[in-house]
């Protein structure tokens, strides 16, 4: 009994008392006893400013003050120390975050925090400086920005207004700053593959504004600056009327040189493997960010629909977006000059050969120019200024026409037919006793790979009897279709899109199995190679890319209609789930609306 009792008593002789409060309540003690001007022990001087605090708060709150303080420098021992490297009204206010952790960043003292935070290794300000700055991002300043982030070696700030430059390079083009860039900085610009620009017309544009702002200066640069303008993507009319009635050109002899070898480019295909590679690689930016639409489709039950469905990479959310006018399922989709193309489908009791045309910036649909064959399960291609729409099924045979559309004259024209039938029309398979029809396919612009600023691939689908794991592609310069290398699968209902230069083909149905294999086609080794499979079977799948990533949207899995959507990221061949869509059930098309700069 005693012993018990001796136990008890040792195991309850003391309790632990923890005030939660008391960190929060010490800080603003010391802020106050500090503006009293009580018991400070350093003085901060900084041109004719001096700052008055206590070392052991700096110590504790800021790391340079830490090693300062702490490894017996001679600052360590005495009262006034004489400050560089930092503006006076940044390091008061970064002393008065060491006491209260807030910190207020506006465009007036924004880099001059950054520098401070930088120099004091305050380096979740600097990152907040640096999110600050990314959110200001213009064509006016970001060129500026990007300079200043490369002075602080700011990794995260300098691949963000890289990424922004890219994206924006025909509004940035137009900015002070670009006129202002030196020979090197422009070069270093102009030379990158991600540059995102309708055509190389608007590179060539731009560094020829660049040389003529101060043309006594400049016109020495322009043999240099042609040579990484890649002028065998240019088209021979601009060749032509452009290039080679500029006197800056014509009396330059390196100049002529570069100009005659682009036409000789076009006008002998045979010698295209000389030119150096540099200047025949088509620009290829992989790094657009966007909102995502997944436009028509089917319900869950397989009934055509009007709705839209936007997905905001951001904010990681789908909402609704305005309804087109008409019900379209298996719909063709596009992009192009920030509008969204919707062309044919079908409305549940016909195949459709209207066009519909999304302004986002109106939030509004109005009707395009019709094509002129109606066109189900179409396949679509945003290509330079033009776009292009192929196959499909027209409601009694597969098609191997395509139809070419102008948006800037709304006009239709037809060019060279496929060498295939291809379409998503009735394909008579049948698999677990479920009827596998309406199969099929997508095209689109291929770019990074083709001399002459892209192709259109397309890829597998159907011609009512077969289904293909053939390729071809078409060659804008010369109207033709040829054949190129096949697939690894044979595969309809497969979601295609590119991304850093490779063609990338996503599930489909291959005539006895719904597929979740992905394979990539890398054209400079012609070569295709299996990756990481998606997380569910997918036919009928949207695939988009955006934010350097691919978006498998909706689908069909031999039972149902899919909402799920799931996201490959190429740096760690993965796929993860992110927000189903609301309010679809599958088949919808897609794309990608970049962000409008306000």
């Amino acid at each position: 009994m005693d012993a018990a009792c001796d136990l008890e008593t040792e195991e309850n002789s003391y309790v632990l008392f923890k005030q939660d409060s008391m960190f929060a309540e010490s800080f603003p003690l010391m802020k106050e006893i500090r503006r009293q001007g009580k018991l400070c022990d350093v003085t901060l001087k900084v041109e004719n400013h001096s700052f008055s605090a206590h070392r052991i708060v700096l110590a504790a709150t800021i790391p340079y003050f830490y090693a300062m303080f702490t490894h017996n420098m001679a600052e360590s021992r005495i009262r006034e120390i004489t400050m560089k490297e930092i503006e006076p009204h940044a390091l008061e206010s970064l002393i008065n975050f060491a006491y209260s952790g807030v910190i207020k960043i506006d465009n007036q003292n924004v880099q001059g925090l950054m520098v401070g935070a930088s120099f004091l290794q305050l380096n979740k300000v600097r990152d907040a400086c640096a999110d600050f700055l990314k959110s200001r991002f213009h064509p006016q300043n970001v060129l500026g920005i990007r300079h200043f982030a490369d002075t602080l070696s700011c990794t995260q700030l300098i691949t963000s207004a890289d990424r922004y430059i890219h994206q924006y390079f025909s509004r940035v083009a137009f900015s002070d700053e670009f006129l202002a860039l030196n020979f090197d900085e422009l070069v270093d610009i102009v030379r990158r593959d991600e540059l995102n620009v309708p055509s190389e017309e608007c590179i060539f544009d731009a560094c020829m504004k660049w040389v003529k702002n101060d043309i006594e200066t400049r016109a020495g640069f322009l043999p240099n600056l042609l040579a990484n303008i890649r002028l065998p993507l240019l088209s021979p009319q601009f060749l032509a009327d452009s290039v080679a009635t500029e006197e800056l050109i014509r009396t330059s002899h390196k100049c002529r040189d570069l100009l005659d070898e682009a036409r000789d480019f076009h006008l002998m295909p045979e010698r295209r493997a000389l030119v150096s590679a540099s200047r025949t690689r088509p620009r290829c930016c992989d790094y657009v960010i966007g909102q995502i639409y997944a436009v028509g489709g089917l319900t869950k039950n397989g009934e055509s629909v009007s709705t839209v469905e936007i997905y905001d990479p951001v904010t990681k959310e789908w909402k609704m977006g305005e309804a087109m006018s008409m019900l379209r399922s298996r719909v063709g989709v596009a992009v192009m000059d920030g509008k969204l193309y919707a062309f044919g489908g079908f409305n549940g009791t016909e195949r459709l050969s209207t066009v519909e045309v999304y302004d986002p910036l109106q939030k509004k649909w109005s009707q395009g120019k019709a094509m002129r064959c109606k066109r189900s399960a179409v396949g679509v291609a945003a290509l330079d200024d033009l776009v292009y729409v192929c196959g499909g099924y027209d409601g009694v045979t597969s098609l191997s026409t395509v139809e070419c559309y102008s948006p800037k004259s709304d006009s239709w024209t037809t060019v060279a037919p496929m060498m295939k039938y291809r379409s998503a029309g009735k394909l008579l398979f049948y698999s677990s006793g479920k009827n596998l029809n309406n199969v099929c396919f997508f095209f689109l612009c291929l770019g990074g790979v083709a001399p002459l600023g892209g192709y259109v691939y397309a890829l597998g689908g159907h011609d009512g009897l077969s289904i293909f794991d053939s390729v071809e592609r078409y060659d804008v310069s010369t109207n033709t279709w040829t054949k190129v290398r096949s697939m690894l699968n044979r595969r309809c209902r497969l979601g295609v899109a590119t991304l850093g230069g490779k063609l990338y083909a996503c599930g489909g149905y291959d005539g006895s199995c719904f597929l979740r294999s992905v394979e990539v086609y890398t054209p400079e080794k012609d070569q295709w190679q299996l990756i990481a499979p998606m997380n569910v079977k997918r036919s009928r799948v949207a695939l988009a890319a955006n934010m350097g990533k691919l978006w498998a949207i909706g689908g069909y899995d031999g039972e149902s209609n899919l909402s799920t959507v799931e996201v490959y990221d190429p740096k760690t061949d993965t796929w993860t789930f992110v927000a189903p869509m609301r309010h679809h059930g599958g088949g919808v098309g897609a794309g990608v609306i970049p962000n409008v700069i306000k």
